[in-house]
């Protein structure tokens, strides 16, 4: 008898952990094959709220994402403060999801913290072009660094691109990115992948509350977008599209209403790069 308690114990922990665990497995749906982004497709991005009742914040929804950040609507501030990464190594798996590649780390690599806040990362996926637009203009790429707290909200770090010299982070992953290319759901081990090694280049980001870019589109997402728009090549690009073969030349979801939605662009004092 007096086993049971701690039997009782160590099958609660399990079910919390199974818990938390397919909360950050569900923010983003793993298999795209329900949706496409065919501009007149009846799965495309203007019928998404229609093909599940619990995807309904497609239509209800007043804080969807992406965006534009224009100049006239952007306030600059400084009370934001720095992005607070605490990134480490650790196991990864490369999936192909249907639309996009997403890089999953399996262990723990590492957070970032916001208002006091840790939001610990789980994946990274990306998206062409850019789903968000600076001043209305789209750019080439763009990587979603997707971060949950412990309870269950949700922080995503974007990172956009321009044609120009190779990005160095996708770099390292092309032998896995072609190893599953055309295999829809495939996976593959890819061993210790550093998140350290995804480059921001400045301290400058925009912050905005907004939403999941994919179903099912979950709302009170903090969004940070870096400021500086780094360099990809017009090959690693394409790659990304050719590998998840969805006879598609885009995975970037339209712009959404703003809805009168607060954007704020944090800028140091001091102004200084690094």
């Amino acid at each position: 008898m007096e086993k049971l308690p701690t039997q009782f114990l160590v099958c609660c922990f399990f079910i919390l952990l199974a818990l938390h665990s397919f909360s950050v497995r569900s923010q983003e749906i793993e298999d795209e094959s329900e949706f496409d982004y065919g501009a007149n497709s009846t799965k495309g991005p203007a019928r998404w709220g229609e093909i599940h009742a619990k995807w309904g914040a497609f239509s209800n929804g007043t804080m969807q994402s992406p965006i534009d950040m224009s100049n006239e609507r952007v306030n600059i501030v400084s009370h934001l403060g720095r992005l607070k990464k605490s990134y480490k190594p650790s196991n990864a798996t490369l999936r192909n999801r249907g639309h996009d590649m997403m890089l999953r780390w399996e262990d723990e690599a590492g957070a970032i913290e916001i208002k006091g806040r840790e939001y610990v990362l789980h994946q990274c996926h990306w998206h062409s072009p850019s789903e968000h637009t600076i001043n209305g203009r789209r750019y080439d790429l763009e990587l979603h660094m997707v971060h949950e707290s412990a309870d269950g909200k949700v922080a995503v770090i974007g990172i956009m691109y321009k044609i120009g010299r190779p990005d160095s982070f996708l770099s390292s992953l092309m032998d896995h990115l072609e190893a599953i290319t055309d295999i829809t759901d495939g996976e593959r081990a890819v061993g210790v992948i550093d998140p350290r090694h995804i480059k921001f280049g400045s301290r400058k980001y925009y912050r905005y509350v907004g939403s999941l870019t994919i179903p099912p589109c979950t709302e009170n997402v903090v969004w940070s977008i870096v400021r500086k728009v780094r360099t990809v090549t017009r090959e690693q690009v394409r790659f990304l599209r050719v590998a998840v073969h969805d006879e598609s030349d885009s995975n970037a979801r339209p712009l959404q209403s703003i809805n009168k939605r607060s954007i704020q662009l944090f800028r140091p004092d001091d102004k200084v790069e690094n």
